[in-house]
């Protein structure tokens, strides 16, 4: 559990450092989105194929994933938007699948 601390939080400082851009109104979505995949989900999944699969790395990763999201689409939990409907918007697949998809690969 210690290195997936460790990535969620090298991935929340990367995501800090790119705020400025990825909460900006005036960049479309689709740019934001790429910067996502490319950038940040990286980050937070290095070495993922050889974490234990446990329910509580997957709910971890999910929570980060799902924050991110909803702050790039300015949206709260008061807005009573679903989190699905945010991943289609982004067109972002759930962290746990790409985790099941990296640790299938390796």
């Amino acid at each position: 559990m210690v290195e997936v601390n460790s990535r969620v939080s090298a991935a929340l400082s990367k995501w800090r450092s790119l705020t400025g851009v990825l909460c900006d109104k005036k960049i479309p979505e689709r740019f934001n989105s790429k910067i996502y995949r490319a950038v940040i989900r990286p980050v937070a999944m290095y070495g993922a194929e050889c974490w234990p699969a446990t329910k509580e790395v997957e709910t971890r990763l999910s929570v980060m994933e799902t924050k991110m999201l909803r702050w790039m689409a300015g949206v709260t939990r008061l807005d009573r938007i679903r989190n699905d409907a945010i991943r289609v918007k982004f067109g972002v697949a759930p962290i746990a699948e790409r985790m099941s998809e990296a640790r299938l690969r390796w």
